[in-house]
């Protein structure tokens, strides 16, 4: 089985890397330091780059103004994102403009993705329902009224709210069905409350009050919503990757030079030990991140048919390792530095916050681990 990625997944990742050398993890307040959000809005400027970069529409159409890749080459494209803690919405607008292609109609699709290729309009998602532990989809209802629909209802820790242009929102009709809304944040009946992640960044509750859509920006295809939380999810686990792998690299670089009683702390059996461990998670979050991808991007049979386990499973592993490999990963990071690991004017403390944001997004390990548990239990494998 050959592992080697394509060329032009090979060229995004060196696009990517190109765009991101210039970014710093330092370039806001830490938030350790301060109250509030630690900007009032993500890099515009590191969102222009991406755009001129052709990397905002890496998996839409050519037709729309993107590059056509796959689900694959947008996750390495934010595994180089997260090793810089990059202050964009890149997950939440690829994967909204995904969904807007694949389930939206003609129309929706000719105003809306072009304008994301050239990175003037921004999209964001609404992934955690009412209370970020019950059902996104059942935080919203939704009814038709005519020709158009009407929402109600309430979407906490939205990401990147505030700059965003428009807010894909599963809400569910009532009848066992579940819809997107893409809707936009300054139409009539739309409300934001602040909220900060644990990574310091500006978040919102949003309030929807009979606020009225046209057909067209509504997705009715059945499926819909659980195809966009496992392309969220596993979009996800490639941001732990790429921060995880970020951390190993520092902490590689900080026990090499540190010397205690004559000997850098890399020679010491014990630091030798954890981190190999930490690199073993790594490993493993990697092989199960492109398992969960390539089976999402080659469009199998989401049914429970046949010997395998529905591609649900494979997204809940790669979501097990990410969100207990990253947590273990910046825990062990912390002790092999050292009371320096907590020190403001160095990022690891800024990896770590990000880390824990991670870990919790769209479901902790324990959340996955009985979703497995499920689809094993109702699943035979032969």
């Amino acid at each position: 089985m050959d592992f080697t990625f394509t060329e032009e997944q090979q060229a995004a990742v060196e696009a990517a890397k190109a765009v991101f050398t210039s970014v710093e993890p330092d370039g806001v307040p830490s938030p350790a330091l301060i109250r509030g959000a630690v900007a009032e809005d993500f890099d515009r400027g590191l969102w222009k780059r991406l755009a001129e970069g052709d990397l905002l529409g890496l998996t839409l159409d050519p037709r729309h103004g993107g590059s056509g890749l796959d689900l694959i080459a947008l996750c390495l494209v934010l595994r180089e994102s997260a090793r810089v803690l990059a202050r964009v919405p890149l997950l939440e607008s690829a994967t909204a403009a995904l969904a807007v292609q694949k389930y939206g109609g003609a129309e929706l699709g000719a105003e809306v993705l072009p304008q994301v290729v050239r990175g003037e309009l921004v999209l964001t998602v609404a992934p955690n329902g009412r209370t970020g532990h019950d059902p996104a989809e059942l935080a919203v209802r939704a009814h038709q009224d005519g020709d158009g629909w009407v929402l109600d209802g309430v979407q906490t820790g939205v990401p990147w709210a505030y700059g965003a242009d428009r807010v894909l929102t599963p809400a569910h009709t009532g009848a066992g069905r579940t819809v997107l809304a893409l809707v936009p944040r300054r139409r009539d009946g739309v409300a934001l409350d602040e909220q900060v992640s644990t990574s310091g960044e500006r978040q919102a509750e949003i309030r929807l009050d009979g606020v009225r859509l046209s057909a067209a920006e509504v997705l009715t295809a059945d499926g819909a919503w659980e195809w966009l939380r496992e392309i969220l999810t596993t979009s996800t686990c490639a941001l732990a990757l790429g921060l995880g792998t970020a951390v190993l690299e520092m902490t590689s670089s900080y026990v090499s030079g540190r010397e205690q009683f004559g000997h850098p702390l890399a020679t010491f059996q014990a630091v030798a030990v954890q981190s190999a461990d930490r690199y073993i998670d790594l490993r493993a979050m990697e092989a199960t991140l492109w398992q969960a991808a390539w089976r999402l991007g080659a469009e199998e049979d989401r049914s429970t048919a046949g010997s395998a386990l529905p591609v649900a499973g494979d997204v809940a592993v790669a979501k097990i390792w990410a969100a207990e490999g990253v947590r273990r990963v910046v825990q062990t990071a912390q002790h092999l530095h050292g009371g320096f690991g907590a020190v403001t004017d160095y990022p690891l403390h800024r990896y770590h916050a990000w880390a824990k944001q991670l870990e919790l997004s769209l479901g902790p390990a324990a959340a996955h681990e009985e979703a497995l548990g499920t689809l094993l239990a109702t699943h035979t494998v032969a």
